[in-house]
C-alpha cells in the first residue's frame, strides 16, 4: 500500500519554537490592539470576536476587555480557533511588510522537497491557522516552499491530541490510515494519530522531549520511507 501523503506539525518539528515564541508570538501582542482597532468592524473580524465572546462567556464584553483577554491568551498560548484566525491576519501583514521571515529547519525543507519529488501528497497540520501555515512556507527563510503543499490542516478540524482530529483529516484526504504518515515532535499528537491508524514518526531536536512506541528521529535527515 505504501505512504501516499504525509502531515508535518510545524512548531518543533518543521519550525523552531522560538520563531513562534519570539517573534510569531511578540509581533501579534504588539498589533493586536491597534489592528482590532482598525478592523473591528470588517465582517470577518466582528465574527471572530463574536466568536471569542462566545467562548469566553463574556458576551457583553467590549472591544477593550475583547482585546485584553486575547493578550492573555496569546501569553498562554491558548489554542483557541478564533485566535489562531486573528493572529494569522496580523501575521500576514507582517509577512507581507517583510517584517520578518518564516522559519523551517533545512533538513525538513530538504526532506518535504524529496518527497513532494517522489510524488507524495504534502500536508501540514498547526494549532495556527490554515491560512498562517501557509504564510510561513510561502514566506520562509529557505524560500518559498508553499507549492510543495496540498493544503494545510488546523483546529477547524479538531484539537490536534484528539484521536478524531485525525479521524477529520482521513475523511479530508481520502486515504486509508496506513497511507497517512503523521511527523511531530509531541508524543500526545502522534499518540492519537497512531490511535486513529496513522503511521508516525517523532523528532527529537531537544532532550527534553518525552517519546513513546514510535520510530524517533534527530531530525528529518534519517527519516527514510
Amino acid at each position: 500500500m505504501g505512504i501516499q501523503a504525509i502531515i508535518v506539525d510545524t512548531a518543533g518539528t518543521t519550525t523552531d519554537f522560538a520563531f513562534i515564541k519570539e517573534v510569531l508570538f511578540q509581533y501579534s501582542a504588539k498589533a493586536l490592539p491597534t489592528f482590532l482597532q482598525e478592523h473591528e468592524n470588517d465582517f470577518s473580524v466582528a465574527t471572530l470576536l463574536q466568536d471569542v465572546r462566545r467562548l469566553s462567556g463574556r458576551n457583553d464584553a467590549d472591544l477593550a476587555e475583547l482585546t485584553s483577554l486575547l493578550l492573555e491568551w496569546i501569553e498562554q498560548d491558548n489554542k483557541a480557533t478564533p485566535l489562531k484566525t486573528l493572529q494569522g491576519l496580523i501575521w500576514q501583514q507582517g509577512y507581507l511588510q517583510g517584517d520578518f521571515k518564516g522559519h523551517v529547519f533545512a533538513d525538513a525543507a530538504t526532506a518535504l522537497q524529496q518527497w513532494q519529488g517522489e510524488g507524495k501528497r504534502l500536508y501540514s497540520y498547526s494549532s495556527s491557522s490554515a491560512d498562517a501555515q501557509e504564510l510561513l512556507f510561502r514566506y520562509s527563510d529557505q524560500g518559498d516552499l508553499s507549492n510543495l503543499f496540498y493544503g494545510h490542516f488546523d483546529t477547524n478540524l479538531g484539537q490536534k491530541k484528539t484521536v478524531q482530529a485525525y479521524k477529520n483529516i482521513l475523511n479530508t484526504v481520502s486515504l486509508w490510515p496506513r497511507q497517512v504518515l503523521y511527523v511531530s515532535d509531541d508524543l500526545e499528537e502522534l499518540n492519537a494519530a497512531a490511535e486513529a491508524g496513522l503511521q508516525t514518526m517523532q523528532i527529537v531536536r531537544t532532550d527534553n522531549l518525552f517519546t513513546g512506541k514510535h520510530s524517533v528521529h534527530s531530525d528529518f535527515s534519517s527519516i527514510k520511507l
